[in-house]
Protein backbone atom coordinates (compact mmCIF):
# COMPACT_ATOMS: atom_id res chain seq x y z
CA UNK A 1 0.00 0.00 0.00
CA UNK A 2 1.74 2.98 -0.93
CA UNK A 3 0.39 6.61 -0.30
CA UNK A 4 -0.63 8.87 -3.24
CA UNK A 5 -1.66 12.33 -2.27
CA UNK A 6 -3.49 12.51 -5.68
CA UNK A 7 -5.31 9.00 -5.71
CA UNK A 8 -5.05 7.26 -1.70
CA UNK A 9 -5.18 4.02 -1.72
CA UNK A 10 -7.32 3.50 1.66
CA UNK A 11 -10.08 5.79 -0.46
CA UNK A 12 -10.77 1.76 -1.73
CA UNK A 13 -11.14 0.94 2.28
CA UNK A 14 -13.25 3.84 2.90
CA UNK A 15 -15.86 2.94 -0.01
CA UNK A 16 -15.70 -1.10 1.15
CA UNK A 17 -16.08 -0.24 4.50
CA UNK A 18 -18.74 2.19 4.22
CA UNK A 19 -20.83 1.23 1.53
CA UNK A 20 -22.69 -1.62 3.35
CA UNK A 21 -23.46 0.89 6.13
CA UNK A 22 -24.81 3.91 3.57
CA UNK A 23 -26.90 1.32 1.63
CA UNK A 24 -28.44 0.06 4.96
CA UNK A 25 -29.22 3.71 6.33
CA UNK A 26 -30.54 4.59 3.14
CA UNK A 27 -32.58 1.44 2.34
CA UNK A 28 -34.21 0.21 5.66
CA UNK A 29 -37.19 2.80 5.73
CA UNK A 30 -38.20 1.64 1.94
CA UNK A 31 -38.09 -2.23 2.99
CA UNK A 32 -39.70 -1.89 6.14
CA UNK A 33 -43.08 0.21 4.38
CA UNK A 34 -42.62 -2.50 1.37
CA UNK A 35 -43.52 -5.18 4.38
CA UNK A 36 -46.15 -3.54 5.79
CA UNK A 37 -47.71 -3.24 2.14
CA UNK A 38 -47.10 -6.50 0.85
CA UNK A 39 -45.80 -8.67 3.50
CA UNK A 40 -42.86 -8.80 5.93
CA UNK A 41 -41.21 -12.32 5.74
CA UNK A 42 -41.71 -12.27 2.33
CA UNK A 43 -39.32 -9.55 1.53
CA UNK A 44 -37.53 -10.84 4.92
CA UNK A 45 -36.37 -14.01 2.75
CA UNK A 46 -36.09 -12.35 -0.50
CA UNK A 47 -33.33 -10.23 1.18
CA UNK A 48 -31.98 -13.49 3.05
CA UNK A 49 -31.36 -14.96 -0.78
CA UNK A 50 -29.54 -11.84 -2.18
CA UNK A 51 -27.16 -11.57 1.30
CA UNK A 52 -26.42 -15.32 1.08
CA UNK A 53 -25.63 -14.32 -3.02
CA UNK A 54 -23.13 -11.52 -2.31
CA UNK A 55 -21.74 -12.93 0.47
CA UNK A 56 -20.23 -16.06 -1.60
CA UNK A 57 -19.29 -13.52 -4.06
CA UNK A 58 -17.54 -11.53 -2.06
CA UNK A 59 -15.25 -14.48 -1.03
CA UNK A 60 -14.55 -15.67 -4.58
CA UNK A 61 -13.34 -11.97 -5.71
CA UNK A 62 -11.28 -13.20 -9.02
CA UNK A 63 -9.71 -9.64 -9.80
CA UNK A 64 -6.65 -7.82 -8.22
CA UNK A 65 -5.98 -4.24 -7.78
CA UNK A 66 -8.49 -1.70 -8.41
CA UNK A 67 -10.12 -4.60 -10.29
CA UNK A 68 -10.62 -6.45 -7.15
CA UNK A 69 -12.02 -3.11 -5.17
CA UNK A 70 -14.47 -2.70 -7.87
CA UNK A 71 -15.89 -6.07 -7.77
CA UNK A 72 -16.22 -5.79 -4.07
CA UNK A 73 -17.18 -2.51 -3.67
CA UNK A 74 -20.31 -4.21 -6.82
CA UNK A 75 -21.24 -7.10 -4.33
CA UNK A 76 -21.26 -4.95 -1.13
CA UNK A 77 -23.85 -2.93 -2.77
CA UNK A 78 -26.11 -6.25 -3.52
CA UNK A 79 -25.27 -7.06 0.07
CA UNK A 80 -26.65 -3.66 1.00
CA UNK A 81 -29.69 -4.32 -0.69
CA UNK A 82 -30.07 -8.09 0.55
CA UNK A 83 -28.99 -6.42 4.21
CA UNK A 84 -32.06 -3.64 4.11
CA UNK A 85 -34.16 -6.01 3.64
CA UNK A 86 -33.56 -8.32 6.48
CA UNK A 87 -32.59 -5.70 8.98
CA UNK A 88 -35.88 -3.60 7.58
CA UNK A 89 -38.81 -6.43 9.10
CA UNK A 90 -36.54 -8.78 11.16
CA UNK A 91 -37.80 -6.69 14.17
CA UNK A 92 -41.05 -6.30 12.87
CA UNK A 93 -41.76 -9.99 12.47
CA UNK A 94 -40.69 -11.02 15.79
CA UNK A 95 -42.91 -8.43 17.30
CA UNK A 96 -46.04 -9.53 15.15
CA UNK A 97 -45.01 -13.25 16.36
CA UNK A 98 -44.66 -12.63 20.29
CA UNK A 99 -46.66 -11.30 22.78
CA UNK A 100 -45.74 -8.16 24.24
CA UNK A 101 -43.58 -9.86 27.37
CA UNK A 102 -41.63 -12.12 25.35
CA UNK A 103 -40.55 -9.62 23.18
CA UNK A 104 -37.26 -8.61 24.95
CA UNK A 105 -36.31 -12.39 24.83
CA UNK A 106 -36.73 -13.03 21.14
CA UNK A 107 -35.12 -9.55 20.44
CA UNK A 108 -32.47 -10.84 22.36
CA UNK A 109 -31.65 -13.74 20.78
CA UNK A 110 -32.73 -12.86 16.98
CA UNK A 111 -28.86 -12.86 15.85
CA UNK A 112 -28.47 -17.03 16.18
CA UNK A 113 -31.84 -17.92 14.01
CA UNK A 114 -30.92 -16.68 10.43
CA UNK A 115 -31.24 -19.77 8.48
CA UNK A 116 -34.11 -21.64 10.60
CA UNK A 117 -36.06 -18.31 9.88
CA UNK A 118 -36.05 -18.41 6.31
CA UNK A 119 -37.46 -22.16 6.23
CA UNK A 120 -39.43 -21.85 8.62
CA UNK A 121 -41.46 -18.26 8.61
CA UNK A 122 -45.01 -17.61 7.99
CA UNK A 123 -46.62 -14.09 7.87
CA UNK A 124 -48.62 -13.16 10.83
CA UNK A 125 -48.43 -9.44 10.73
CA UNK A 126 -51.52 -7.83 9.07
CA UNK A 127 -50.67 -6.18 6.07
CA UNK A 128 -51.72 -2.47 5.48
CA UNK A 129 -53.41 -1.12 2.03
CA UNK A 130 -51.25 1.76 0.19
CA UNK A 131 -48.85 2.80 -2.00
CA UNK A 132 -45.28 3.37 -1.98
CA UNK A 133 -44.35 6.95 -1.59
CA UNK A 134 -42.05 7.39 -4.10
CA UNK A 135 -41.09 10.91 -3.50
CA UNK A 136 -40.17 10.41 0.30
CA UNK A 137 -38.32 7.69 -0.55
CA UNK A 138 -36.51 9.63 -3.26
CA UNK A 139 -35.72 12.52 -0.93
CA UNK A 140 -34.53 9.94 2.04
CA UNK A 141 -32.62 7.73 0.32
CA UNK A 142 -30.62 10.78 -1.57
CA UNK A 143 -30.42 12.89 1.33
CA UNK A 144 -29.04 9.66 3.52
CA UNK A 145 -26.62 9.45 0.24
CA UNK A 146 -25.10 12.34 0.24
CA UNK A 147 -24.81 13.12 4.25
CA UNK A 148 -23.03 10.25 5.19
CA UNK A 149 -21.09 10.16 2.43
CA UNK A 150 -19.92 13.68 2.89
CA UNK A 151 -18.92 13.07 6.53
CA UNK A 152 -17.41 9.85 5.19
CA UNK A 153 -15.06 11.78 2.90
CA UNK A 154 -14.18 14.16 5.64
CA UNK A 155 -11.75 11.57 7.28
CA UNK A 156 -9.42 11.92 3.56
CA UNK A 157 -7.20 14.80 3.25
CA UNK A 158 -7.80 18.01 1.26
CA UNK A 159 -5.21 20.30 0.32
CA UNK A 160 -2.74 20.86 3.12
CA UNK A 161 -5.22 20.52 6.05
CA UNK A 162 -5.26 16.81 7.52
CA UNK A 163 -8.83 16.66 6.83
CA UNK A 164 -11.50 17.22 3.97
CA UNK A 165 -13.58 18.91 6.17
CA UNK A 166 -12.68 22.42 5.00
CA UNK A 167 -13.31 20.89 0.91
CA UNK A 168 -16.45 22.26 -0.91
CA UNK A 169 -17.30 18.69 -2.12
CA UNK A 170 -17.80 17.36 1.55
CA UNK A 171 -19.22 20.73 2.95
CA UNK A 172 -21.71 20.34 -0.48
CA UNK A 173 -22.82 17.25 0.00
CA UNK A 174 -23.40 17.75 3.60
CA UNK A 175 -25.93 20.63 3.38
CA UNK A 176 -27.72 19.16 0.05
CA UNK A 177 -28.14 15.77 2.52
CA UNK A 178 -29.49 18.27 4.97
CA UNK A 179 -31.60 20.19 2.46
CA UNK A 180 -33.13 16.62 1.01
CA UNK A 181 -34.01 15.14 4.44
CA UNK A 182 -35.64 18.66 4.85
CA UNK A 183 -37.44 18.24 2.15
CA UNK A 184 -38.67 14.66 3.09
CA UNK A 185 -39.94 15.52 6.38
CA UNK A 186 -42.16 18.00 4.28
CA UNK A 187 -42.98 15.28 1.40
CA UNK A 188 -43.94 13.12 4.60
CA UNK A 189 -46.61 15.39 6.03
CA UNK A 190 -48.14 16.02 2.56
CA UNK A 191 -48.55 13.13 0.92
CA UNK A 192 -51.81 10.48 1.75
CA UNK A 193 -49.83 7.73 1.98
CA UNK A 194 -46.05 8.74 3.44
CA UNK A 195 -43.02 6.19 3.61
CA UNK A 196 -43.04 6.74 7.88
CA UNK A 197 -45.48 8.58 9.60
CA UNK A 198 -43.36 11.25 11.45
CA UNK A 199 -46.26 11.67 13.80
CA UNK A 200 -44.37 8.36 15.73
CA UNK A 201 -41.50 10.79 17.15
CA UNK A 202 -43.99 12.62 19.34
CA UNK A 203 -44.99 9.49 20.96
CA UNK A 204 -41.74 9.66 24.06
CA UNK A 205 -41.28 6.01 24.36
CA UNK A 206 -40.69 6.13 20.01
CA UNK A 207 -38.82 8.92 20.31
CA UNK A 208 -36.68 8.83 22.97
CA UNK A 209 -35.89 5.54 22.26
CA UNK A 210 -34.35 6.17 18.76
CA UNK A 211 -32.73 9.01 20.66
CA UNK A 212 -30.71 6.27 22.79
CA UNK A 213 -30.32 4.45 19.75
CA UNK A 214 -28.85 6.53 17.72
CA UNK A 215 -26.53 8.53 20.58
CA UNK A 216 -25.30 4.64 21.55
CA UNK A 217 -24.44 3.97 17.44
CA UNK A 218 -22.71 6.66 17.51
CA UNK A 219 -20.76 6.30 20.79
CA UNK A 220 -19.92 2.33 19.59
CA UNK A 221 -19.89 2.39 16.01
CA UNK A 222 -15.96 3.28 15.72
CA UNK A 223 -15.07 1.67 19.14
CA UNK A 224 -13.18 -1.47 16.93
CA UNK A 225 -11.72 0.56 14.51
CA UNK A 226 -9.91 2.79 17.21
CA UNK A 227 -9.09 -0.98 19.28
CA UNK A 228 -7.94 -2.63 15.95
CA UNK A 229 -5.55 0.49 15.02
CA UNK A 230 -4.10 0.16 19.00
CA UNK A 231 -3.56 -3.37 18.90
CA UNK A 232 -2.20 -3.63 15.27
CA UNK A 233 -0.16 -0.39 15.66
CA UNK A 234 1.48 -0.13 18.77
CA UNK A 235 0.48 -3.19 21.13
CA UNK A 236 0.83 -6.38 19.08
CA UNK A 237 3.92 -4.73 17.39
CA UNK A 238 5.31 -3.99 21.20
CA UNK A 239 4.69 -7.87 21.80
CA UNK A 240 6.69 -9.63 18.92
CA UNK A 241 3.86 -9.75 16.35
CA UNK A 242 4.73 -9.37 12.85
CA UNK A 243 2.57 -6.52 11.21
CA UNK A 244 1.37 -9.28 8.40
CA UNK A 245 0.26 -11.43 11.34
CA UNK A 246 -1.73 -8.26 13.14
CA UNK A 247 -5.12 -8.25 11.78
CA UNK A 248 -5.51 -11.76 12.53
CA UNK A 249 -4.02 -11.48 16.11
CA UNK A 250 -6.33 -8.63 16.85
CA UNK A 251 -9.40 -10.08 16.22
CA UNK A 252 -8.51 -12.28 18.21
CA UNK A 253 -7.76 -10.53 21.60
CA UNK A 254 -11.11 -8.66 20.89
CA UNK A 255 -12.77 -11.37 21.15
CA UNK A 256 -13.86 -10.74 24.91
CA UNK A 257 -15.99 -7.50 23.39
CA UNK A 258 -17.86 -10.10 21.09
CA UNK A 259 -18.46 -12.82 23.95
CA UNK A 260 -19.95 -10.11 25.91
CA UNK A 261 -22.41 -8.68 23.78
CA UNK A 262 -23.56 -11.99 22.81
CA UNK A 263 -23.97 -13.58 26.16
CA UNK A 264 -25.80 -10.48 27.70
CA UNK A 265 -28.01 -9.90 24.84
CA UNK A 266 -30.54 -12.47 25.25
CA UNK A 267 -30.35 -12.59 29.34
CA UNK A 268 -31.22 -8.51 29.31
CA UNK A 269 -33.77 -9.07 26.67
CA UNK A 270 -35.22 -12.02 29.27
CA UNK A 271 -35.31 -9.81 32.52
CA UNK A 272 -36.22 -7.14 30.44
CA UNK A 273 -39.42 -8.80 30.00
CA UNK A 274 -39.56 -9.44 33.68
CA UNK A 275 -38.06 -6.31 35.18
CA UNK A 276 -39.29 -4.00 32.55
CA UNK A 277 -36.51 -2.53 30.32
CA UNK A 278 -35.63 1.08 32.04
CA UNK A 279 -33.12 -0.62 34.23
CA UNK A 280 -31.27 -2.50 31.95
CA UNK A 281 -31.25 -0.17 28.94
CA UNK A 282 -29.92 2.65 31.18
CA UNK A 283 -27.50 0.59 33.09
CA UNK A 284 -26.15 -0.76 30.24
CA UNK A 285 -25.78 2.61 28.22
CA UNK A 286 -23.70 3.78 31.54
CA UNK A 287 -21.48 0.95 31.72
CA UNK A 288 -20.86 1.27 28.15
CA UNK A 289 -19.79 5.03 28.90
CA UNK A 290 -17.94 3.95 31.91
CA UNK A 291 -15.55 1.53 29.71
CA UNK A 292 -14.94 4.00 27.43
CA UNK A 293 -13.55 6.00 30.29
CA UNK A 294 -11.70 3.15 31.76
CA UNK A 295 -9.58 2.73 28.44
CA UNK A 296 -8.17 6.22 28.77
CA UNK A 297 -7.06 5.05 32.19
CA UNK A 298 -4.84 1.95 31.29
CA UNK A 299 -1.71 2.32 29.73
CA UNK A 300 -1.70 2.41 25.36
CA UNK A 301 1.39 -0.72 26.48
CA UNK A 302 -1.24 -1.89 28.86
CA UNK A 303 -1.20 -5.97 30.86
CA UNK A 304 -4.14 -7.55 27.94
CA UNK A 305 -6.13 -8.65 31.04
CA UNK A 306 -6.51 -5.70 32.20
CA UNK A 307 -8.09 -4.36 29.06
CA UNK A 308 -10.03 -7.41 28.20
CA UNK A 309 -11.88 -7.31 31.33
CA UNK A 310 -12.57 -3.47 29.99
CA UNK A 311 -13.94 -4.92 26.38
CA UNK A 312 -15.76 -7.74 28.08
CA UNK A 313 -17.29 -4.90 30.14
CA UNK A 314 -17.96 -2.88 27.22
CA UNK A 315 -19.51 -5.54 25.58
CA UNK A 316 -21.51 -6.70 28.43
CA UNK A 317 -22.80 -3.16 28.47
CA UNK A 318 -23.77 -2.73 24.86
CA UNK A 319 -25.63 -6.13 25.28
CA UNK A 320 -27.76 -5.13 28.14
CA UNK A 321 -28.57 -1.48 26.04
CA UNK A 322 -29.82 -3.03 22.93
CA UNK A 323 -32.30 -5.96 22.97
CA UNK A 324 -34.37 -3.87 25.96
CA UNK A 325 -33.94 -0.78 23.67
CA UNK A 326 -35.26 -2.92 20.35
CA UNK A 327 -38.34 -4.42 21.94
CA UNK A 328 -39.20 -0.54 23.72
CA UNK A 329 -39.16 0.85 20.69
CA UNK A 330 -40.93 -2.00 18.67
CA UNK A 331 -43.99 -2.17 21.08
CA UNK A 332 -44.37 1.42 21.54
CA UNK A 333 -45.65 1.50 17.89
CA UNK A 334 -49.21 0.71 16.01
CA UNK A 335 -48.84 -2.70 14.73
CA UNK A 336 -49.47 -1.68 11.12
CA UNK A 337 -46.75 0.72 11.29
CA UNK A 338 -43.89 -1.95 12.29
CA UNK A 339 -41.97 -2.45 9.47
CA UNK A 340 -41.32 1.41 9.21
CA UNK A 341 -40.95 1.93 12.37
CA UNK A 342 -37.74 -1.16 12.33
CA UNK A 343 -36.48 0.28 9.16
CA UNK A 344 -36.31 4.04 10.55
CA UNK A 345 -34.79 2.95 14.00
CA UNK A 346 -32.76 0.27 11.21
CA UNK A 347 -31.43 3.60 9.49
CA UNK A 348 -30.42 5.51 12.67
CA UNK A 349 -29.02 2.42 13.96
CA UNK A 350 -26.80 1.87 10.62
CA UNK A 351 -26.53 5.82 9.99
CA UNK A 352 -24.84 6.49 13.53
CA UNK A 353 -22.17 4.01 12.84
CA UNK A 354 -21.24 5.37 9.51
CA UNK A 355 -21.21 8.92 11.21
CA UNK A 356 -19.08 7.76 14.24
CA UNK A 357 -16.77 6.24 11.64
CA UNK A 358 -16.33 9.64 10.01
CA UNK A 359 -16.21 11.80 13.32
CA UNK A 360 -13.79 9.60 15.12
CA UNK A 361 -11.13 8.92 12.39
CA UNK A 362 -11.45 13.30 12.24
CA UNK A 363 -11.16 13.99 15.94
CA UNK A 364 -8.26 11.06 15.47
CA UNK A 365 -6.30 12.97 12.81
CA UNK A 366 -7.05 15.89 14.10
CA UNK A 367 -5.33 14.52 17.11
CA UNK A 368 -2.73 12.95 15.57
CA UNK A 369 -1.56 16.13 13.28
CA UNK A 370 -0.86 18.18 16.13
CA UNK A 371 2.32 16.05 17.55
CA UNK A 372 3.00 13.03 14.68
CA UNK A 373 4.62 15.25 12.38
CA UNK A 374 6.84 16.47 14.98
CA UNK A 375 7.38 13.12 16.28
CA UNK A 376 7.90 11.31 12.87
CA UNK A 377 10.41 14.08 11.40
CA UNK A 378 12.49 13.79 14.87
CA UNK A 379 12.55 9.82 15.01
CA UNK A 380 13.35 9.28 11.57
CA UNK A 381 16.42 11.94 11.62
CA UNK A 382 17.71 10.36 15.20
CA UNK A 383 18.07 6.83 12.69
CA UNK A 384 19.94 8.77 9.74
CA UNK A 385 17.12 9.64 7.32
CA UNK A 386 17.84 12.78 5.60
CA UNK A 387 16.28 16.28 6.78
CA UNK A 388 14.40 16.24 3.11
CA UNK A 389 12.65 13.19 3.28
CA UNK A 390 12.19 13.29 6.79
CA UNK A 391 9.71 16.42 5.99
CA UNK A 392 8.28 14.66 3.21
CA UNK A 393 7.13 11.59 5.31
CA UNK A 394 6.33 14.32 8.04
CA UNK A 395 3.67 15.62 6.50
CA UNK A 396 1.83 12.97 5.05
CA UNK A 397 -1.41 13.10 6.26
CA UNK A 398 -1.96 10.92 9.66
CA UNK A 399 -4.69 8.63 8.30
CA UNK A 400 -1.79 7.03 5.77
CA UNK A 401 -0.17 6.06 8.64
CA UNK A 402 -3.46 4.43 10.29
CA UNK A 403 -4.53 2.92 7.13
CA UNK A 404 -1.11 1.19 6.94
CA UNK A 405 -1.36 -0.18 10.56
CA UNK A 406 -4.92 -1.27 9.75
CA UNK A 407 -4.33 -3.45 6.58
CA UNK A 408 -1.50 -5.06 8.48
CA UNK A 409 1.58 -3.04 6.42
CA UNK A 410 4.76 -1.80 8.36
CA UNK A 411 3.58 1.70 8.15
CA UNK A 412 7.27 3.09 7.81
CA UNK A 413 8.18 0.66 5.28
CA UNK A 414 5.41 1.82 2.99
CA UNK A 415 5.79 5.30 3.67
CA UNK A 416 9.67 5.33 3.95
CA UNK A 417 9.98 2.94 0.97
CA UNK A 418 9.64 4.95 -1.88
CA UNK A 419 12.15 7.48 -0.92
CA UNK A 420 14.73 5.28 -1.73
CA UNK A 421 16.04 6.41 2.35
CA UNK A 422 15.92 3.08 3.64
CA UNK A 423 18.55 1.72 1.08
CA UNK A 424 21.21 5.05 1.94
CA UNK A 425 24.39 4.31 3.92
CA UNK A 426 24.05 5.19 6.88
CA UNK A 427 20.37 4.95 7.51
CA UNK A 428 19.24 2.60 10.11
CA UNK A 429 17.08 0.47 8.20
CA UNK A 430 17.05 -2.13 10.85
CA UNK A 431 15.43 0.23 13.44
CA UNK A 432 13.26 2.39 11.23
CA UNK A 433 11.66 -1.26 9.91
CA UNK A 434 11.58 -3.00 13.27
CA UNK A 435 9.01 -3.83 15.81
CA UNK A 436 8.98 -0.92 18.06
CA UNK A 437 10.38 2.00 16.45
CA UNK A 438 6.75 3.39 14.67
CA UNK A 439 4.47 2.28 18.04
CA UNK A 440 7.00 3.72 20.36
CA UNK A 441 6.97 6.72 18.00
CA UNK A 442 3.04 6.88 17.42
CA UNK A 443 2.20 6.42 21.37
CA UNK A 444 1.98 9.78 22.76
CA UNK A 445 0.09 11.35 19.87
CA UNK A 446 -2.25 8.22 19.43
CA UNK A 447 -3.22 8.41 23.07
CA UNK A 448 -3.74 11.97 22.63
CA UNK A 449 -6.57 11.53 19.89
CA UNK A 450 -7.48 8.14 21.94
CA UNK A 451 -8.42 10.83 24.73
CA UNK A 452 -10.84 13.18 22.32
CA UNK A 453 -12.36 9.95 20.58
CA UNK A 454 -13.26 7.86 23.76
CA UNK A 455 -14.31 11.48 25.65
CA UNK A 456 -17.10 11.86 22.86
CA UNK A 457 -18.14 8.10 22.49
CA UNK A 458 -18.53 8.41 26.60
CA UNK A 459 -20.65 11.58 26.57
CA UNK A 460 -22.60 9.86 23.44
CA UNK A 461 -23.40 6.91 25.77
CA UNK A 462 -24.07 8.67 28.86
CA UNK A 463 -26.86 11.16 26.25
CA UNK A 464 -28.37 7.19 25.59
CA UNK A 465 -28.94 6.90 29.33
CA UNK A 466 -30.64 9.78 30.08
CA UNK A 467 -33.16 9.37 27.04
CA UNK A 468 -33.52 5.47 28.05
CA UNK A 469 -33.99 6.32 31.78
CA UNK A 470 -37.07 9.20 30.49
CA UNK A 471 -38.20 6.46 28.17
CA UNK A 472 -39.56 4.82 30.95
CA UNK A 473 -41.13 1.06 31.22
CA UNK A 474 -45.05 1.72 29.78
CA UNK A 475 -44.28 1.40 26.51
CA UNK A 476 -46.83 -1.16 25.77
CA UNK A 477 -49.48 -0.35 23.63
CA UNK A 478 -52.86 -1.95 23.39
CA UNK A 479 -52.08 -3.76 20.02
CA UNK A 480 -55.08 -6.43 19.67
CA UNK A 481 -57.67 -3.87 19.67
CA UNK A 482 -55.22 -2.16 16.78
CA UNK A 483 -55.08 -5.39 14.82
CA UNK A 484 -58.84 -5.93 15.38
CA UNK A 485 -58.99 -2.07 13.99
CA UNK A 486 -56.70 -2.98 10.90
CA UNK A 487 -58.67 -5.86 10.10
CA UNK A 488 -62.12 -4.40 10.38
CA UNK A 489 -63.33 -4.20 6.35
Amino acid sequence: MRYDRDHPHYRWIVLTNTTLGVLLSVLVVMFGRLGDLFGRVRIYNLGFSVFAVSAVALSIDPFHGGSGALWIIVWRVVQGIGGAMLMANSSAILTDAFPARQRGTALGINMVAAVWSYRSLHEVGVRTAGRVDWAGTLTFGLGVTALLTGITYGIQPYGGHPTGWLSPWVLGAVLAGVLLLVAFCVVEATVPDPMFQLTLFRDRVFGLGNFADLMAAIGRGGLQFMLIICLQGIWLPLHGYDYESTPLWAGIYLLPLTVGFLAAGPLAGWLSDRYGPRTFTTGGAVLTGLTFLALLLIPVDFNYWVFALVVLLNGIGSGLFVSPNTATIMSSVPAAQRGAASGMRGTLFNGGNALSLGIFFSLMVVGLAATLPAALNDGLQAQGVSAGAAGEVASLPPVASLFAAFLGFNPIRELLGPTGELDRPGVNAEVLTGQEFFPNLITGPFHTGLVMVFVTAAVMMFLAAVASWFGGDDYVRDEAEELRAVAAP
